[in-house]
């Protein structure tokens, strides 16, 4: 049975005595559903969440992560730095690390590769530009996106991977994306999953949502059959709007 999965990208945001503080108001909040609650501060902040959340039902987790495991590339981080302090889950393939810093499918490749070889679980996203929904070519889009950085990989690989679709075109664009589109692309997705390695691992693949999730949204995004949760942005930045999310399910 897949988990529902709410996690907080905080981006490049909050120094050390704000993620102190944001922590402490999540440590105070209520969770009345079962979904995974994870966070990802910033690396200087990585440690410090770790051990003040380590008791807790919050995982930390990482924003990115480099696929060599040592050498020179500078200002790079590798998983086993990451599992150094207790780090066991990286988000993959962020839109905008795939914008604003040239990444690849083939170089998430490697990265995926990397996590797995380290036991690490990845949340691997992916979506669709505004230019790509107009023309009506998000399904190939995604399809592509999938196919090129996951599709080397064997079924049992799956176990340790999260996915979050994440339609660009809803964020920051001013058009907005329907709890019924998100239901229809994640529906596509667990199909090309089936297609290739079967039904029982694409139902078994957490698939969560990354379109600009809101706490006066969150229950009916999350309310579809084929959505496990969300990966939340700005939202998670305020500990009653998180939780709300947390709670919707």
């Amino acid at each position: 049975m897949r988990k529902n999965i709410v996690a907080g990208n905080w981006k490049m945001n909050n120094d050390l005595a704000q993620t102190e503080t944001l922590i402490t108001a999540l440590k105070n909040q209520s969770k009345t559903s079962d979904a995974e609650v994870m966070i990802a501060p910033t690396y200087t902040n990585l440690w410090q969440a770790f051990q003040t959340l380590r008791d807790s039902d919050i995982e930390v987790i990482a924003q990115n992560m480099h696929f060599a495991e040592n050498g020179a590339y500078t200002g790079e981080i590798s998983a086993s730095m990451l599992k150094s302090i207790g780090i066991q889950t990286v988000i993959l393939g962020h839109s905008e690390r795939r914008a604003y810093f040239n990444e690849t499918d083939d170089s998430l490749a490697k990265k995926v590769d990397a996590a797995l070889e380290n036991n690490m679980r990845t949340i691997f996203c992916f979506g669709e530009e505004l230019s790509d929904r107009k023309a009506g070519n998000e399904e190939a889009v995604v399809e592509s996106q999938i196919k090129n950085a996951l599709f080397h990989l064997e079924a049992d690989a799956f176990k340790s991977i999260v996915l979050a679709y994440e339609p660009v075109w809803a964020i920051g664009t001013g058009e907005t994306a329907s709890p019924e589109q998100a239901q229809d692309m994640h529906a596509f997705i667990r199909k090309t999953l089936a297609n290739k390695y079967g039904n029982d691992v694409a139902n078994s693949v957490s698939i969560l949502y990354g379109g600009s999730v809101k706490p006066n949204n969150a229950q009916e995004i999350f309310g579809k059959p084929d959505v496990d949760g969300g990966l939340i942005g700005g939202a998670s930045l305020k500990a009653e709007d998180f939780y709300a999310i947390v709670n919707a399910f």
